[in-house]
């Protein structure tokens, strides 16, 4: 039974990594897989003589001596456990994305736009590329690189050299999102699962992130599309007057959110609300109209449309959302039956260097810095998700760190291999040939140089 389990999910994950090719949206399969696997294992859980607490993180003792309604009572269990850490991650990110759609809907991202002064070529490249790394700490790596290139587009209007723009903001982008608890929803994954804290992930991270991002940009100063100057561009007035202040808003609101969880200690979805609820009261005051974020009114429904709150939720990239529920589901029935576990031990067991500390160090990077490389191939969610259940080191162990940097920046080494990449793909047509023959290197590179400072920081401090 676990074989057949094993050979859903590989198919299951190769219909996701194959979903251009197939022209099937991801979040299909990753749901099918996801009751497939837990529905088979309800069927055939009398059959599995391993359980794996994942509250204590450790295989079950005697579990297979248990009565039938004592096993199906614990797959309950455990099934409700995950569907609970998993919603924490989706309803952080719900609300994350609608106070960025609610700074969208007053046209606040426009303000960014007033930092670029300069027609230099290589300084907007600066430019873009610090603005990405930092915005991408704040809200998102994903959105950071479409606020960006939706404001390069009114800047460049050489398409040959936006494309250029676009892959180096990519880059740093998801460099940028590695080092901050908010900035890649898979280092939001290991702050929510307790794995980093925000002090030590910035710590150990903003450095090799700052590396990462720096090597491709200093290298791509110098190329050819980087020399010059642009043109000069027209100059287009805000569509709200609340622009600004309500970029400054949002963006506090969502800094304020880890401040939140360490004050408080609660889980970050909670103080993610609590920004939200702010914002939200803001954009209403701000808009002059009736509050309706839900309601069955007609009469109030008929003026929704008019509230930005309202607008903002409408515009959620729901498929992301439900794509998230699937794997992280599916990752968890595997690790319920202690597989992942299970592979993990055998990677430590079935290699000659381990039996030393130094050694176990030296595996556990080899297989991170691998991790990396496939983030770049298949989606970094279900790679981290996976390593969630295969690690059991505990809250701050610089393998977690460097699971964050490998996950996060090892995706840019190919157009697909990031969620970045792929709205920069479908904003610029940018052609997956393009990219791996123009920017795929200076990806690697900068990849290669922040682990190795991440390495360096490690053995020295």
């Amino acid at each position: 039974m676990e074989t057949l389990l094993i050979v859903i999910f590989v198919l299951g994950y190769l219909a996701i990594t194959l979903e251009h090719t197939l022209k099937i949206d991801k979040l299909i399969p990753a749901l099918a897989m996801m009751a497939i696997l837990w529905a088979m294992m309800a069927f055939g859980v009398d059959g599995f003589t391993t359980w794996f607490d994942s509250a204590k993180h450790s295989l079950m003792d005697n579990f297979g001596l248990l009565e039938h309604e004592e096993k199906m009572h614990l797959l309950e269990e455990t099934l409700l456990h995950h569907l609970g850490k998993t919603s924490e991650i989706l309803v952080f990110l719900l609300g994350a994305m609608t106070i960025v759609e609610i700074i969208d809907y007053f046209d606040g991202f426009a303000t960014i736009k007033t930092f670029v002064k300069t027609r230099s070529k290589k300084k907007i490249l600066w430019i873009f590329a610090f603005l990405a790394f930092i915005l991408s700490a704040i809200i998102d790596n994903l959105t950071a690189t479409i606020v960006l290139i939706s404001i390069l587009q009114k800047i460049v209007y050489d398409r040959d050299s936006r494309l250029w723009y676009a892959g180096l903001i990519v880059i740093a982008a998801n460099a940028g999102g590695a080092w901050s608890p908010i900035g890649d929803v898979t280092t939001t994954m290991l702050w929510i699962g307790n794995k980093v804290s925000t002090g030590k992930l910035i710590s150990y991270l903003l450095l090799p992130s700052l590396v990462c991002m720096l090597v491709p940009t200093f290298i791509g100063s110098f190329l050819t599309p980087f020399k010059g100057s642009i043109e000069a561009e027209d100059d287009t007035p805000p569509k709200s007057k609340y622009g600004p202040r309500m970029l400054y808003l949002g963006l506090s609101a969502i800094v304020f959110v880890p401040i939140f969880k360490t004050v408080t200690h609660l889980p970050p979805y909670v103080g993610m609300m609590l920004s939200l609820a702010i914002v939200a009261t803001f954009a209403e005051i701000y808009s002059n109209k009736k509050i309706a974020i839900s309601s069955v009114d007609p009469d109030s429904d008929a003026h929704s449309h008019h509230s930005p709150v309202h607008s903002a939720l409408t515009k959620i990239e729901l498929p992301s959302i439900l794509f998230f529920l699937g794997i992280l589901m599916a990752v968890a029935a595997l690790e319920s039956l202690g597989l992942l576990f299970n592979f993990a031990e055998g990677l430590k067991q079935g290699t000659p260097l381990l039996g030393t500390e130094t050694a176990g160090t030296q595996i556990s990077d080899l297989v991170v810095i691998l991790l990396g490389v496939g983030s770049a191939v298949i989606d970094n969610v279900p790679l981290v998700a996976a390593s969630l259940g295969m690690f059991s080191e505990p809250l701050d162990n610089p393998l977690w760190h460097f699971i964050a940097y490998s996950a996060g920046t090892g995706g840019s080494m190919l157009i697909i291999g990031s969620a970045a990449g792929v709205v920069a793909m479908g904003m610029e047509k940018i052609d997956f040939f393009w990219y791996l023959k123009k920017i795929a290197r200076f990806a690697a590179l900068g990849f290669i140089a922040g682990a190795i400072c991440f390495i360096g920081i490690r053995i020295f401090f």
